[in-house]
């Protein structure tokens, strides 16, 4: 048996604002064994932890699952600020954590005033291929006179202007597309106090964006999804997802 998986540490998932007592969130720990959740405090900060075998958990859906459903348990009545995935200490020894609250207590502290009454919210915004290409040749006047002229020709002998009319869609549509992320950027942008434009992955994602909101600004942020939803939901597809814990605006690298 691999030497890692049977010692035990304690798993840390976040810090939370909250006194020495302790709160008990259940046996909802990562991992098939189901560990209790808990918290170690001190001061007025605590630390969320589990006992968990010292292994590395991988990166996969099941592990990460289980990692922010303790982060949505407690979100139900706190601030978290969310520790790195896989953050284990060595051993069992609750002073470790301890100390690691001890040593950058001003830093958490000021952090969790920072994430205090805000929340993360999560939204992805997707061409529809069909109605946007459609888009692309109402709008674009020379690749469509240019496609009506190929349906007349041979296609062995349209195949290099075939070509170029893909290159031009392609380019339009990238076009469009940053054209849309913009508009629907400028529109959420001052309801926000944050903004973090992540990565697009797939051919028809045009936008991947996190915002941080002020829980009272959280019925006008819906109003204007949905209202960019009315605008553009013949041509785009909103997936729009919260509550989410704050990765995208402060995630702690703990040391252990």
């Amino acid at each position: 048996m691999d030497r890692d998986k049977e010692r035990k540490g304690i798993y840390l998932y976040c810090i939370i604002r909250h006194t020495d007592t302790v709160i008990e969130f259940g046996p909802i720990g990562i991992g098939a064994r189901k560990d209790r959740v808990y918290t170690i405090s001190y001061k007025d900060i605590s630390m969320v932890v589990s006992q968990s075998a010292t292994m590395r958990y991988e990166a996969r859906r099941i592990n990460l699952t289980g990692h922010t459903l303790v982060l949505e348990e407690v979100m139900k009545e706190f601030s978290v600020l969310p520790v790195r995935f896989s953050t284990i200490t060595d051993s069992c020894d609750e002073s470790k954590v301890l100390e690691i609250l001890e040593k950058d207590y001003d830093k958490f502290s000021n952090l969790l005033e920072e994430m205090k009454d805000v929340k993360e919210l999560g939204l992805k915004v997707l061409a529809l291929e069909k109605p946007i290409y459609k888009y692309i040749l109402e709008k674009y006047q020379d690749i469509r006179a240019l496609k009506e002229k190929l349906a007349k020709l041979d296609p062995e002998k349209a195949h290099y202007q075939l070509v170029k009319i893909g290159e031009m869609v392609e380019k339009a549509l990238a076009k469009e597309n940053s054209n849309f992320s913009d508009d629907i950027v400028e529109v959420l942008t001052p309801l926000s106090d944050e903004v973090k434009i992540n990565d697009n992955y797939g051919e028809r994602m045009l936008l991947n964006a996190a915002f941080l909101i002020k829980n009272e600004n959280e019925g006008q942020f819906d109003k204007a999804i949905n209202a960019l939803d009315e605008q553009y939901g013949d041509l785009l597809s909103f997936k729009y997802v919260g509550t989410l814990p704050p990765y995208n605006f402060v995630t702690l690298v703990i040391n252990t």
